[in-house]
């Protein structure tokens, strides 16, 4: 959430992080240009980074034809973000319990004047689906009406009906894009690896930088699986091996997807996250999107544990409702024999 960022030690991967060198953890607000460099040598992309922003990752139709936006529409822009996150539905309403949040606790960000965040293709929009992936898609809207994958008002038999992210297993699937809050990540590197983290659901992603090649083709995970080098001062990670599990598909993708992300660090404050992906099986193109990175530890904000686990109290009471409407439910069905 807005203003998080701490303790990250979460993971079981976390322990060979522990170990690192002291030096490797410095961070880099108000450091000089020569801090743009690691201790031996590699870009220096460490620090603590939010990709909040409200530009779009798609151009809407009004700005069909338009890269950018007027200082005055940007402006425009803004406002209505501050009005629109501080609003709140009447005291004491079932509105106002189920959507509490003020601007306290959002943390959109603010548009960068691109009218999307795509940047190719040229029209700043998702290319069109195949054939195969339509069908796909309109089985996913006639799913979502029902209660499979934690979707939909029916009854929950237990927790494989809860997607990833109600049980706090994965926030999203690759690439990330920005959100209403939660948008905050910590990079931290040694020689050899880049760990970067992702504040909301404590997930570490470790990628080794020597080389090696991909885990083999029927090892599936929620991440995919990393690798990255180096070109010149750009970092690009090559991840593949994702899955087709519930909830881990971006905008439609199947587990063939090939995602390349480049991360440039263009100045004390700004890294230029760029990402492209490939699907033959969703998409008649690749396409690519830009992000930037904003440095909010020079704002003077820390990162915070967001603490979401499985053993949360929506999992008890989603779970305890569906066990007491299967009691009522025998019951009824006693007393009408």
């Amino acid at each position: 959430m807005r203003k998080r960022i701490g303790a990250w030690v979460v993971t079981a991967t976390a322990a060979v992080l522990i170990a690192m060198p002291a030096a490797v953890h410095a961070q880099n607000a108000g450091h000089t240009a020569s801090a743009l460099k690691t201790p031996w040598g590699d870009p220096n992309l460490q620090g603590v980074w939010s990709n909040a922003t409200t530009t779009p990752l798609q151009r809407p139709a009004k700005w069909a034809g338009r890269d950018t936006l007027t200082k005055e529409e940007v402006a425009e822009l803004d406002k209505e973000t501050d009005v629109g996150t501080d609003a709140r539905a009447e005291r004491g309403t079932a509105a106002d319990v189920g959507g509490a949040y003020n601007r306290f606790w959002w943390d959109r960000g603010y548009s960068d004047g691109r009218t999307s965040l795509i940047i190719d293709p040229p029209d700043g929009r998702i290319p069109k689906l195949t054939p195969e992936a339509q069908k796909r898609e309109e089985a996913e809207r006639r799913l979502q009406q029902t209660n499979e994958g934690g979707r939909g008002e029916g009854e929950f038999a237990g927790p494989e009906d809860l997607a990833l992210y109600t049980r706090c297993v994965v926030r999203a699937p690759l690439p990330r894009t920005s959100t209403g809050y939660n948008n905050n990540y910590q990079i931290v590197q040694m020689p050899g690896y880049v760990a970067i983290l992702q504040e909301q659901m404590h997930e570490t992603r470790i990628i080794p930088l020597d080389g090696r090649p991909h885990l083999n083709g029927g090892v599936r995970q929620w991440l995919g699986d990393s690798r990255g080098h180096w070109e010149g001062d750009t970092l690009v990670v090559d991840t593949t091996n994702f899955t087709d599990f519930d909830g881990m598909s971006f905008q439609g993708s199947t587990k063939d997807m090939k995602l390349i992300e480049r991360f440039r660090r263009i100045d004390q404050d700004t890294i230029e996250y760029t990402f492209t992906v490939e699907d033959p099986n969703t998409w008649v193109r690749p396409w690519s999107a830009m992000i930037p990175f904003k440095n909010i530890a020079s704002r003077g904000e820390q990162l915070f544990e967001y603490a979401c686990h499985e053993d949360n109290y929506g999992m008890y009471g989603i779970l305890s409702g569906a066990r007491h409407k299967e009691k009522e439910a025998a019951a009824s069905q006693k007393t009408s024999r």
